[in-house]
């Protein structure tokens, strides 16, 4: 598998960091994690198919991770370079996402699930197994930062593993969830003192990769107080049993 990631940063504007976007190529197509409002944009400044894209997996409904669904559509409906799709895209999220497709079609009778080729939506159900694309396995968990929020765990036939937990608060069940993964990407939002209960700070996001034991671990989602810290440097003072990499935008790991 290979990711690209589109975007590391949050809500909050920012010159380097896009809101939350994460493009997967597997042996079975290619996954969109997150498809927040800049997405559409950095796909094609990362020269990605976008217009062939097999999947999209939303992780919750906060407009930094899911804003996006509804230009994209429209791009994949009207774009020149769309018009002769006939492969399905299939549209992967919580308890909750027919009824935001559908208020962004009523928003303005766009009929963005009324495309030329199949549009499939699927409400997941926590820990139940399902194949996201062909011969890729994806498995969701429950977390605490929205009613509907979920991290993914996603295996590919060649056992090639990672997981996602996107916006999360602390919980330490997640730490089973990403046991021994080939690559664990967690948010981290805030360096320390983290104002709100439902994001991770350093020293929480430490510990669960510690726990968890990743090959490898990536920190996303920051907000702009990192901008003034060293993150490798920081996260070095936990002892972390795996490589800690830095999310940064147009970053392209193999797994």
């Amino acid at each position: 598998m290979k990711l690209t990631v589109l975007g590391s940063g949050t809500s909050v504007p920012h010159a380097n960091r896009s809101s939350s976007g994460f493009w997967l190529e597997t042996v079975g197509g290619t996954i969109l994690l997150d498809c927040s409002p800049s997405v559409i944009h950095r796909m094609a400044e990362e020269k990605l198919d976008w217009a062939g894209l097999d999947a999209i997996w939303i992780s919750h409904f906060h407009l930094d991770h899911c804003g996006g669904l509804a230009p994209f559509l429209f791009s994949l409906k009207h774009a020149p370079g769309t018009q002769g799709r006939t492969k399905p895209l299939t549209i992967y999220g919580g308890a909750g996402l027919n009824d935001l497709l559908t208020a962004f079609d009523r928003a303005g009778n766009y009929r963005l699930l009324e495309q030329r080729f199949p549009v499939r939506v699927v409400e997941v159900k926590a820990l139940s197994a399902y194949e996201i694309v062909p011969g890729v396995d994806a498995v969701a968990m429950k977390t605490p930062h929205t009613e509907a929020s979920h991290a993914i765990h996603i295996r590919d036939t060649e056992g090639k593993s990672l997981v996602f937990t996107a916006d999360t608060g602390f919980d330490q069940a997640i730490t089973g969830f990403a046991g021994g993964v080939d690559l664990f990407v967690l948010e981290c939002s805030f360096v320390r003192d983290k104002p709100v209960e439902l994001h991770l700070e350093l020293a929480e996001a430490m510990f669960l990769i510690r726990k968890a034991k990743p090959k490898r671990a990536m920190l996303t989602h920051f907000y702009p107080e990192w901008d003034e810290v060293d993150m490798k440097a920081e996260s070095a003072k936990f002892d972390p049993p795996c490589e800690v990499v830095e999310a940064t935008d147009g970053l392209m790991l193999i797994i």
